[in-house]
């Protein structure tokens, strides 16, 4: 008798070869703008609390490449708000755990994984202008200033990039701006202030998912977990699944709207 996970193994190859798994998104938005999703390449920078659910996100709807960036590995204190952390994750590479992830959603999917650092010092290694769009989740402020000003510098690459989702609770106040006109969110005012000290500015327009709720305070003791260590975080804030996960959200909406025009 065949064992069903050989039966499982057989249907997840039969779905590779044909369109069903994305039937719904086609439906919406018609088989042009499939293809153009099919052959898009978005990179990812940070696959924490936002990036792992844009990545999701992009990979459910029939996105063809992501480049995952992340120098991090799953932590338990990433559970409650991260994608690719669960129980069974704690401890392995993020991007690793996050393509496995990717890759039992749309088998298709073309992956580039780099368990690496984005800093001033290490933007050469990475060739931005060969994608259609860039995604910033980084959470680090000299590594934020450093691809924003480089994703802005370029003239073919979509780019977004996500303010502070940490200490808020309501969903409904998360909001899309471009970065001079964000309200409200402390990250962006410490990366504008930054940014008119060095008297280098972004050379376009950048589009940035915030929220303007009042951030609350921190209650309770923090533990400081590998990527406090690795990023050299300032603070451990408490943040929340339904909140990171919008700002993730609207991240990748940036993506596919771009990327087939809408």
């Amino acid at each position: 008798m065949q064992s069903q996970m050989s039966i499982l193994t057989e249907m997840a190859e039969d779905l590779t070869h044909n369109s069903e798994i994305f039937n719904r998104t086609e439906r919406l938005l018609g088989a042009e703008a499939m293809e153009q999703l099919r052959h898009a390449r978005v990179i990812i920078f940070g696959v924490g609390g936002v990036g792992s659910w844009a990545a999701e996100a992009l990979a459910r709807t029939g996105v063809g490449h992501l480049t995952l960036v992340d120098a991090d590995r799953v932590a338990v204190t990433n559970i409650n708000r991260q994608a690719e952390a669960t129980v069974a994750t704690v401890g392995e590479v993020k991007v690793e755990a996050m393509a496995r992830r990717l890759r039992e959603i749309s088998p298709d999917i073309s992956l580039a994984l780099r368990a690496e650092r984005y800093t001033a010092a290490t933007a050469g290694n990475f060739s931005l202008e060969q994608y259609d769009f860039i995604i910033d989740a980084i959470d680090a402020l000299a590594d934020k200033s450093a691809l924003i000003l480089h994703a802005a510098s370029l003239q073919g690459p979509g780019f977004a990039s996500s303010m502070g989702a940490a200490l808020r609770i309501d969903p409904t106040r998360v909001k899309v701006a471009e970065f001079w006109k964000v309200q409200g969110c402390p990250l962006a005012a410490a990366l504008r202030s930054r940014f008119r000290r060095s008297g280098i500015r972004p050379r376009r327009k950048v589009q940035c998912v915030y929220s303007d709720e009042p951030a609350l305070p921190n209650l309770g003791d923090a533990v400081a977990d590998d990527g406090a260590m690795t990023y050299n975080k300032a603070a451990v804030n408490g943040s929340l699944c339904h909140i990171t996960a919008v700002f993730g959200m609207n991240l990748a909406a940036l993506a596919v709207r771009h990327i087939i025009g809408a």
